[in-house]
């Protein structure tokens, strides 16, 4: 991603400056943070990238700051914990709380950069699946409650006569339901519909 920035979050100073100078060497963008309150505190969620995160700092651990994006955004960015203190339970811990990576110091410097450019990659592809989650709850959500229902019962296996017999209607109104709602989604056949309910209830 053109646009990709390294997020550092450390409070060694020189640890910074040689992560840094690392990272800028293939050409990535870089900012740098002395704390995670810091980060947290000026980080857009628009920006993509990752984060090169150090496990314990003054104040607010970066286990902690992991916590709090998890809690406060749908998605956040792929975080790569970096640490010369870290253990087996501490790496458990944070991987099982949704960290992308954790390496321990010292580290091969072309093994880090190839992790952050998986991670990079990853954000990428996990950006685009949450746009297109998000335009699906748009559509769906100028379904009226009638059209839902004709969606909920064709996506089923109903016919339009059963839908018809089960809401009620004339098979006519239910064409024309059925009609809006493949408008509106954007589908362009049953099975097109069928995809879009099991993306919307998998997303729900």
């Amino acid at each position: 991603m053109d646009n990709a920035t390294v997020f550092i979050v450390d409070d060694d100073h020189a640890v910074v400056c040689s992560l840094r100078w690392l990272i800028e060497t293939v050409r990535l963008r870089v900012q740098t943070f002395a704390s995670a309150q810091e980060f947290e505190a000026q980080y857009d969620p628009l920006l993509p990238g990752c984060v090169l995160l150090d496990v314990r700092m003054p104040g607010m651990s970066g286990l902690e700051l992991q916590q709090r994006m998890a809690a406060r955004q749908r998605y956040h960015l792929p975080l790569i914990f970096v640490t010369g203190h870290g253990d087996v339970q501490m790496a458990v811990r944070a991987v099982q709380a949704g960290a992308f990576d954790f390496i321990e110091k010292p580290f091969n410097d072309q093994d880090l950069l190839d992790r952050v450019q998986r991670a990079i990659a990853h954000d990428a592809v996990q950006r685009e699946r949450e746009n297109l989650h998000r335009q699906l709850r748009e559509r769906f959500a100028t379904l009226t409650v009638r059209e839902r229902q004709v969606l909920d019962l064709v996506t089923q296996g109903q016919s339009n006569k059963a839908v018809a017999n089960e809401l009620g209607l004339s098979a006519k109104t239910v064409e024309f339901h059925r009609a809006k709602v493949m408008e509106k989604l954007h589908a362009r056949s049953l099975a097109d519909l069928v995809k879009l309910a099991m993306l919307q209830a998998d997303d729900g």
